[in-house]
């Protein structure tokens, strides 16, 4: 029996919770290195060592909370509490964040580390489960697909507002004083994302329960995970498939500036075009996927990406209509993957529940987060490595042609292969259409089978036979 379609309310209300964490998470990605050497006081190897460190924390934190998570009970569920319980510490950590206290240079240090390690900290535990509450929410894999584009129509919508705003915001605020601007600016859009998470917490409710529940400890859910071969092939996909697409945006501003030479008003405005383009491409994920398998679509999409991509590189950036519109196109289609990523990492776990008998969704989300931080900062270090290499000057008037070369191809060829080689990996899943429907209907029957048995035991534990009286 197939599952009743999500209601309007309940997929925004999913996508409200990622919005939520963007509203945060993506004035860390753009802002938080300027805001730590330009505002804050502290020097670029410190900042660096800061955003490292806690790279290697996760390595830790993630799949505890992800086993956290799924140890939970309460009468929300296992994942949907959490959104309640740790989106006010989370936005408050992330305002200190942006906070400079007026100590002295070894005390701010003190208090950027603590700050982005609580931050850090409490981002874990509450996107492990936000993330989590996607395979659970429903098991048709079709409404896993509409809730995913939802989710990246209102990440989208939420990064227009953060990027158009933060700055107007914190000039006006501060005017002078960035470092007021800033703190005050991050609380008005902290609030937004607080609202947000409230309203996902009170739209979705959760609807899967693992068949046959287990009482396992953390070191044999981490050794049974491990037993889903294509858990493991998901966490490459999800390193292949973050890189591509990170590369480019860290090499935009780059190529707007020294390729293209435009200001960086048109920059803003480049940008928020690109973001549109994503919230298109979004929507469209679901279209293509009614139609077709969503691993045919992931690959097919990839491969078109991989050619557009480095067909750019031949485009006359002093041509701007025409790289507008490529810019657009290119973006529409870069984000066309993303919600059949997120779909697919269920449609795992699901296949694990099935080939292993347990559900480990906590742990399991858990690991394609970890692949894609670090995915994130492999992305970000070859960035800055490559311009290193093609002799990049920050301080100088205008770059080499060498280095003008290398933006180039930061900004289009580099991309352009991961697409490649994001298509290869995708060959090696198998949770395709046809399989997924025997899984979805091979575990109902589990659960039926199992809800039948617990409710025929009576008080004493004794199995009521076919026949006996109740």
């Amino acid at each position: 029996m197939k599952p009743a379609a999500l209601t309007f309310k309940e997929k925004l209300g999913y996508g409200m919770g990622d919005a939520g964490c963007n509203m945060i998470g993506g004035a860390i990605m753009l802002f938080l290195n300027y805001f730590y050497t330009d505002v804050f006081g502290l020097t670029p190897a410190l900042v660096g060592t800061l955003l490292l460190s806690v790279r290697v924390l996760d390595a830790v934190t993630d799949p505890i909370m992800g086993a956290i998570a799924d140890r939970t009970q309460s009468r929300w569920g296992r994942f949907r509490p959490w959104l309640l319980w740790v989106s006010v510490p989370y936005v408050l950590f992330s305002v200190l964040m942006f906070t400079t206290p007026d100590w002295s240079y070894d005390n701010k240090v003190i208090w950027a580390f603590v700050t982005y390690f609580l931050m850090s900290l409490t981002y874990t535990a509450i996107n492990i489960p936000y993330c989590s509450l996607g395979g659970v929410i429903t098991s048709d894999p079709g409404e896993r697909v509409s809730c995913q584009s939802y989710r990246f129509v209102m990440v989208g919508i939420a990064t227009l507002i953060l990027s158009l705003s933060l700055l107007p915001m914190a000039e006006w605020f501060g005017g002078s004083d960035k470092a007021r601007g800033y703190q005050l600016a991050m609380s008005v859009l902290a609030l937004i994302g607080l609202g947000m998470f409230l309203f996902c917490f009170a739209t979705v409710r959760e609807r899967i329960r693992p068949a046959v529940p287990t009482h396992d400890d953390l070191k044999n859910d981490l050794r049974d995970v491990w037993k889903n071969d294509q858990w493991v092939r998901i966490l490459l996909l999800t390193f292949c498939n973050v890189c591509p697409g990170f590369i480019r945006m860290a090499a935009t501003m780059y190529y707007v500036t020294w390729v293209m030479g435009q200001t960086a008003h048109f920059a803003t405005l480049f940008i928020s075009l690109g973001v549109t383009g994503m919230m298109f491409g979004s929507t469209l994920a679901k279209l293509l996927t009614d139609r077709w398998c969503k691993l045919k679509v992931f690959f097919w999409t990839n491969i078109v990406l991989a050619l557009f991509s480095c067909g750019f590189y031949w485009i006359d950036p002093h041509a701007i209509g025409t790289v507008v519109v490529a810019y657009f196109l290119l973006n529409v289609l870069h984000q066309i993957p993303s919600p059949l990523h997120w779909s697919l990492m269920a449609d795992v776990d699901d296949y694990g529940e099935w080939k292993t008998g347990k559900r480990i969704t906590g742990i399991s989300f858990s690991g394609n987060l970890f692949f894609l931080k670090v995915g994130l900062a492999v992305a970000g270090a070859m960035v800055g490595f490559l311009l290193s290499i093609y002799g990049y000057d920050a301080g100088a008037k205008q770059q080499s042609a060498q280095a003008v070369n290398g933006i180039m191809l930061l900004f289009t060829v580099i991309p352009g292969v991961g697409y490649l080689i994001t298509a290869g990996v995708v060959r090696l899943l198998k949770v395709d259409r046809a399989l997924m429907r025997t899984i979805q209907d091979d575990l109902a029957l589990r659960r039926a089978n199992f809800r039948d048995l617990h409710e025929a035991r009576q008080p004493d534990g004794a199995v009521i036979q076919p026949g006996e009286a109740k």
